[in-house]
C-alpha cells in the first residue's frame, strides 16, 4: 500500500489535468509544421524521437536525475544552469512557466528545498519533489518523459492534423525510446544536444503568423 501511495503521488503530478498548462505548449512543432518538416505520422515520431534522444528532452532528464539527489545549495544552481539552457524566450518560458506552475500546484506536497528558487525550470521542480516524497528517480523519469512525450504527441494530432490511432501508434513506437533515454543514467557532464532545427523553430515561432500554442 505504501508503494501505491508513492505511484498514486507520481499519477497526480504528471497527470493532463495537473495544472502546469503543457497544453499549451508546443515545443516548436507548431513551426516545424507550418516549415513542412512534420507532415505526418512518421515524421512526428522521428521529431519527438530526436528531441528524447538529442534535444530539450535529454537535457531536462538529466536535470530532473540531478534535482533528485540535490540538497538546496544544489538545487538552486541547478535551477539556474535550466534557466540558463533556455536558448529562446520560448525555450525559457516553456521550461519556466511550467515549473512555477508545477510548484504552486504541488503546495500540498511540500516545498522540497525549492523555496526562495525565483526562476525554477520544470524538470528541477519534478525531480526535487519526487525525492522529498520517496519517489524513485527512475519512476519519475518515465512519468516525466512520458507525459512530456504524450503533450507533444497531441500537439502534433492537432496541428498535422493526426487521427487518434496515429497519435496512439506514435506514442507505442516511442516507448522504448522514453526507456532508453530514462536508463541511460546520463550525469551533468552528458548535458548538450544538437536539434538544431527545432531550436530554430523555437525562435522563428515568436513571429510566426497564425498560432494556436504559446511556443
Amino acid at each position: 500500500m505504501a508503494e501505491g501511495a508513492v505511484l498514486l503521488q507520481l499519477m497526480t503530478w504528471l497527470s493532463p489535468a495537473f495544472p502546469t498548462g503543457g497544453f499549451a505548449y508546443s515545443h516548436a512543432l507548431e513551426w516545424s509544421v507550418e516549415a513542412g518538416d512534420v507532415t505526418g505520422e512518421a515524421a512526428l515520431a522521428g521529431w519527438v524521437e530526436d528531441v528524447l534522444r538529442h534535444g530539450t528532452l535529454w537535457a531536462d532528464a538529466i536535470l530532473l536525475r540531478a534535482a533528485h539527489g540535490a540538497d538546496a545549495a544544489g538545487l538552486a544552481e541547478l535551477a539556474a544552469l535550466g534557466a540558463a539552457l533556455g536558448g529562446s524566450a520560448e525555450r525559457r518560458l516553456e521550461t519556466l512557466a511550467q515549473g512555477a506552475a508545477f510548484r504552486a500546484a504541488a503546495a500540498p506536497w511540500g516545498a522540497a528545498g525549492c523555496a526562495g528558487i525565483e526562476a525554477l525550470p520544470y524538470p528541477v521542480a519534478v525531480g526535487a519533489l519526487a525525492a522529498a516524497c520517496g519517489v524513485a528517480v527512475e519512476d519519475a523519469l518515465l512519468a516525466f518523459l512520458h507525459a512530456a512525450v504524450a503533450n507533444l504527441v497531441s500537439a502534433g494530432m492537432r496541428l498535422i492534423p493526426l487521427g487518434q490511432q496515429a497519435g496512439l501508434r506514435v506514442q507505442a513506437a516511442l516507448a522504448p525510446v522514453i526507456l532508453d533515454v530514462a536508463g541511460a543514467g546520463a550525469g551533468l557532464e552528458a548535458l548538450g544536444g544538437c536539434c538544431w532545427r527545432s531550436e530554430i523553430g523555437a525562435m522563428r515561432h515568436e513571429t510566426q503568423f497564425t498560432r494556436l500554442f504559446r511556443t
